[in-house]
């Protein structure tokens, strides 16, 4: 297990340079939970979810973690939900909800260590199958340019159809959106890195040279326990004496 405090002046004591590439997963990564949920609350709170869309989430969101549902049938679920709504305004929601409910659940040790790939000179990725609206306002509190996500369908007036942009960003399609990514930008993958917590990403992570688990679910763990991967463990709690 890698000190997260260590995490940082490793990357600054490394080689610099753009060709060097720095992906980084969202929920679970840099951020404590998901991204989706305070837009989900949003909606209760505010009555605009019906029972039988808070149910059917519910009822989605079990299924897929028990592994009886794919994530892209979840993914697409959720965005029926919102068919009509205005994608404009969605993004001006996406960055309000982003101040008051998420940007305090962002690991300070994951700042560090973007702030230090991006010193360095790296081209820092943001990677994740969350959708744009969620994450894009948190990309720029970061200084992050690139981001690869996924993205709601929209009509001719840019309101949500209740699909989603193809392909779906997850699993081994994220993998592929690496890869073109590296190729488009000419990195050297095998010194690039790529962050995050979760098993479903362990193609994207064998592409690099330098994967990077933080705080890593079970299968995750044991992977990198295998393969004597350096484990971050981190929180958003601030330490003793900072």
């Amino acid at each position: 297990m890698t000190d997260p405090t260590a995490a940082a002046p490793a990357v600054s004591a490394g080689p610099s340079g753009a060709h060097i590439g720095a992906f980084f997963d969202v929920d679970g990564t840099l951020v404590d939970g998901f991204t989706a949920v305070p837009h989900a609350g949003h909606r209760i709170r505010r009555r605009q979810a019906r029972i039988g869309e808070v149910l059917g989430v519910i009822e989605a969101a079990t299924r897929y973690r028990l592994g009886r549902m794919e994530f892209e049938r979840l993914v697409v679920r959720a965005a029926g939900y919102l068919r009509g709504e205005s994608l404009a305004e969605l993004d001006l929601l996406g960055a309000d909800l982003f101040t008051r409910r998420i940007e305090s659940r962002m690991f300070p040790q994951m700042r560090d260590i973007v702030a230090a790939h991006q010193q360095q000179g790296h081209t820092v990725v943001i990677l994740t199958s969350a959708l744009n609206i969620h994450i894009e306002a948190l990309a720029r509190s970061l200084g992050i340019d690139h981001v690869l996500c996924n993205y709601f369908a929209v009509d001719a007036d840019g309101r949500l159809t209740g699909d989603i942009r193809k392909p779906i960003i997850w699993g081994t399609r994220k993998a592929e959106a690496l890869m073109r990514f590296g190729d488009e930008h000419q990195l050297d993958l095998q010194a690039s890195y790529f962050y995050s917590d979760g098993e479903e990403d362990l193609p994207s992570m064998r592409l690099v040279g330098n994967p990077r688990p933080v705080n890593p679910r079970r299968t995750l763990a044991a992977t990198a326990a295998q393969a004597g991967w350096p484990v971050l463990r981190v929180s958003i709690a601030t330490p003793r004496g900072a």
